[in-house]
């Protein structure tokens, strides 16, 4: 085997759109345009600096990604489309860290955007095998058959094994929902800002049990983009490297056999996600103890409660304990789980899912997260993003400059300047401007046609 690269991989830039329940009021081009802007923004870059482009979504025609960098500029560049599940997005940061490190690329932009259709998610594709066929096939033989969304029954039975298995109780699902409803009162990003009340998620509509709808992520449209660049690069910009974030460890892994042992959980990708983590924090240097905070994908409750365990938080069997300790929320024991709200709460663009959670851990490990819902004093933080059929990537990150978040605080200035957008992204939300697209776009290869109506749509925004 070829030796693996050691070149370092960092990201230097982030970007986000609001997430919007998905009523085609703002469409895939206009979305991730305003991502990418945003990242390069935030790198300080051009697009002529992009050596690849990596477009990351799952409902959409082949070369949509061409759509969304062509507005960038035309400059000939390779353009990978990526279709992984509800691990898209983190797979093309899987494939950006992957170039970066093997000296293939000094410069990668990683765009994950979707536009989606109401209700839960469906396949288009009704008239060939499904790539979840023999996994639904094992799910019915050996938990029945249902009328309830398909996704819900394969987490909602995850849970009621976890339940059998170690006593976890419904109440402690739900109470991983109310965190997280409460968690998003202060992501400006998030589909849904509203607190509930365990009562109030305990007696929403049954999905499938014990899911009530209050824990289960919605479908979403969104976007989400990340700057992902070499040692060289960074040290040809030293002024980047005050809020450059180290990939330190990554893991993109599929299913063992493990998948059809029978049991709900593997079915929903705990054996994956567990062996995932081991390897991609072993690559790190740290341990389950040193993460201080965590996005982790929890497309309903019960899969957070289940990871919390695949990931090592806890002892095996302990999750719920965790749980009703409070230890996965401001003031517990930590990790601090989704301080973003989660998919739950902030919503399921299901190619921008891993983006968001990228940005959302840069910002804190920056301390840009500073309007309540900053994890203190931390220098690691742990990103999980779970696909079914399967795929799971685990990234963990650093701050490459050793420091803590708290130790390194910036001033709202000085966040504001070094953003690049005059504003701190991490606690307000706000569209792009024409202005902003220009600093940005090709100087060389710009071609206005490819824009479209794209500025116009922004324009009409602000």
């Amino acid at each position: 085997m070829a030796p693996r690269g050691t070149t370092p991989a960092y990201v230097v830039g982030v970007g986000l759109t609001k997430f919007l329940k998905p009523r085609r009021t703002r469409e895939y081009p206009e979305l991730g345009y305003e991502a990418g802007v945003k990242a390069m923004l935030d790198a300080g870059i051009t697009y002529d600096d992009v050596e690849t482009g990596i477009a990351c979504y799952c409902y959409g025609d082949t070369t949509s990604g061409q759509r969304v960098f062509y507005q960038f500029g035309m400059s000939t560049i390779p353009i990978y489309n990526t279709n992984n599940a509800c691990a898209t997005g983190s797979t093309g940061l899987h494939m950006a860290r992957t170039l970066v490190r093997n000296g293939a690329i000094d410069c990668a932009l990683v765009i994950g955007f979707e536009q989606m259709s109401p209700g839960s998610i469906k396949s288009v594709w009704s008239d060939r095998p499904s790539p979840m066929g023999l996994s639904t096939a094992m799910m019915e033989d050996t938990q029945g058959k249902h009328d309830s969304p398909r996704n819900a029954q394969y987490f909602g039975n995850a849970g009621q094994e976890y339940m059998d298995k170690y006593g976890a109780k419904a109440e402690d699902f739900a109470e991983i929902a109310r965190i997280s409803h409460e968690h998003s009162q202060r992501n400006p990003y998030a589909q849904f800002q509203q607190k509930y009340t365990l009562d109030e998620i305990l007696n929403s509509t049954m999905i499938h049990p014990p899911l009530t709808k209050l824990q289960c992520s919605p479908t979403s449209d969104g976007a989400g983009a990340a700057v992902i660049v070499s040692q060289s690069f960074l040290d040809a910009r030293p002024h980047l490297k005050s809020k450059a974030i180290l990939m330190a460890g990554q893991q993109l892994m599929t299913d063992s056999p493990q998948l059809y042992s029978k049991s709900a959980m593997d079915l929903v990708g705990f054996d994956m996600t567990a062996r995932a983590a081991k390897t991609a924090m072993k690559e790190a240097g740290v341990t389950p103890k040193d993460i201080k905070v965590c996005e982790l994908h929890d497309c309903f409750s019960t899969n957070e409660l289940i990871l919390l365990d695949g990931l090592g938080f806890c002892e095996p069997g302990k999750a719920h304990e965790m749980v009703r300790r409070g230890d996965i929320t401001y003031g517990g024991k930590g990790p601090i789980i989704n301080p973003s709200g989660g998919l739950i709460s902030k919503g399921h663009p299901l190619g921008a899912t891993g983006l968001a959670q990228c940005a959302e851990l840069v910002w804190q490990l920056r301390g840009w997260a500073n309007n309540g819902r900053l994890a203190k004093d931390t220098d690691v933080a742990l990103q999980h993003n779970l696909g079914l059929g399967g795929a799971v990537v685990v990234n963990v990150y650093r701050r490459a400059d050793g420091k803590k978040n708290t130790d390194a605080a910036m001033s709202a200035e000085e966040i504001a300047k070094s953003s690049g957008l005059g504003y701190n992204p991490a606690v307000e939300a706000k569209y792009v401007t024409p202005a902003d697209g220009e600093k940005v776009r090709s100087k060389q290869f710009k071609e206005e046609y490819a824009l479209g109506d794209t500025v116009e749509k922004l324009q009409a925004r602000l």
